[in-house]
């Protein structure tokens, strides 16, 4: 038995990717416990609208959770603490770079190294003196705050974690971590207390999770996140990376499109087992 989540962004409403994303996580869970987690830190894009709309298309699927449901944005404080304790290790430094400096310095060096969100922050703000940092952080400017991937590798020397080999997930194999996939990832930023990869290993500790269930397009972000829990102390779940539902031309669903909305087949009088007979065909 194992401790799962389902953990959405109430930026839009669910489509057929989180029904089945969410079926696999209770499947998991195995007699266990399944949990629900609301990720709605970026306050710009998230709506209580879109809060409301996932507990009915969950309950509709015929989903339940064990209360409470965790809200990211009462935890801001958590996630302010634990980047401090990373600060104090020496191990984050702000980034004034725009996307477009960043793209262009990309450019000039030529054949820059890949992560598997493309290229790599080349590091640029990572050298500049302590006495310029505080001057341009106190300019009002906005910034970043990168994690110093190359200081942090070397404090939690060689990782693994551990991966379901099947689903259901019962056994598992050893994937050795690279602690530099992303390079210097971003931790949080001026007016945003965390990045999904801080907030989601604090918040799998903090609701105890034992299996975590994603789409296979967040396995390389294990390891980044293997390095996290390592200095901040907390515990390793085991991980099961799951296929994705995709649209008619093979792209991965997205709100943003408006793709397959749950909300849309409920109005159609489909019933929740006919959406399951579709995820299993797809």
């Amino acid at each position: 038995m194992f401790v799962t989540r389902f953990a959405p962004s109430p930026t839009g409403y669910l489509h057929l990717g989180h029904a089945f994303a969410a079926i696999t996580a209770n499947e998991a869970a195995g007699g266990g416990r399944f949990l629900l987690r609301i990720e709605d830190i970026d306050s710009s894009r998230c709506r209580e609208t879109f809060v409301e709309a996932i507990f009915q298309d969950l309950r509709w699927l015929g989903l339940s959770w064990v209360e409470p449901v965790l809200r990211q944005s009462a935890r801001m404080e958590v996630y302010g603490s634990a980047l401090d304790r990373l600060t104090r290790m020496g191990l984050v430094y702000p980034c004034f770079c725009t996307r477009a400096e960043t793209a262009a310095e990309i450019a000039h060096a030529g054949e820059a190294p890949h992560g598997p969100d493309g290229p790599i922050y080349p590091g640029t703000c990572r050298q500049l003196p302590v006495e310029e940092r505080l001057s341009r952080t106190r300019s009002g400017g906005g910034y970043a705050l990168r994690l110093d991937s190359a200081r942090a590798a070397a404090r939690v020397g060689q990782l693994f974690f551990e991966e379901a080999a099947g689903h259901p997930p019962t056994d598992f194999e050893r994937v050795r971590v690279n602690p530099v996939l992303f390079g210097d990832v971003v931790l949080a930023r001026k007016d945003t207390p965390a990045s999904y990869h801080l907030a989601v290993v604090i918040d799998d500790a903090a609701q105890s999770i034992t299996l975590v269930t994603r789409g296979r397009d967040l396995l390389p972000s294990t390891h980044v996140q293997r390095v996290l829990q390592t200095l901040l102390n907390l515990p390793a779940p085991k991980y099961a990376h799951h296929r994705l539902i995709l649209d008619e031309d093979g792209r991965k669903l997205s709100k943003r499109e408006g793709s397959a909305a749950l909300r849309n087949y409920r109005n159609a009088d489909l019933r929740a087992d006919e959406i399951v007979a579709m995820l299993q065909r797809a």
